[in-house]
């Protein structure tokens, strides 16, 4: 039985996290530094790199008007908000966005390196991917949240 498709090159198996990655999630998991993280695959580095931050008295609407429009990325976004027993809560929200106007090659390379970076980001409570801002839109992350 021949596995020749073994050899084949593949992006996924190249795809790293590097420290400064990691460091700046901690840093909106822990410290609240940012409200959210936009990470890009940089395929010269061969890793996923940090793309833009955005400070913690950034909003949602901030976040989703500085994802591209025609290309991949990841993203976490803290998302704050009140219980009906009036308490303050704060979930972290994965978001793969990978629009449908975006590259063939770069969706498959996003998709492919999806759950290896994903499984970096230890804290993440909710995942969501989106290929049209209707499938991310505040509300969806209201009710995923509550």
């Amino acid at each position: 039985m021949s596995f020749r498709w073994l050899n084949r090159p593949n992006a996924s198996w190249g795809m790293g996290v590097g420290d400064q990655t990691k460091n700046t999630f901690f840093e909106l998991k822990w410290k609240k530094v940012h409200r959210y993280v936009i990470f890009k695959v940089d395929e010269n580095k061969k890793e996923v790199v940090v793309e833009k931050t955005g400070g913690p008295a950034e909003n949602y609407d901030d976040f989703t008007a500085a994802l591209p429009e025609n290309d991949c990325r990841y993203a976490v976004y803290d998302y704050d908000f009140v219980t009906s027993d009036n308490c303050q809560k704060s979930k972290i929200f994965f978001i793969a966005w990978s629009p449908s106007s975006s590259r063939i090659r770069a969706k498959m390379l996003y998709a492919t390196s999806r759950d290896r970076f994903r499984r970096e980001l230890d804290g993440v409570h909710y995942e969501i991917q989106a290929t049209d801002p209707m499938e991310m839109d505040l509300e969806v992350i209201r009710d995923r949240a509550r």
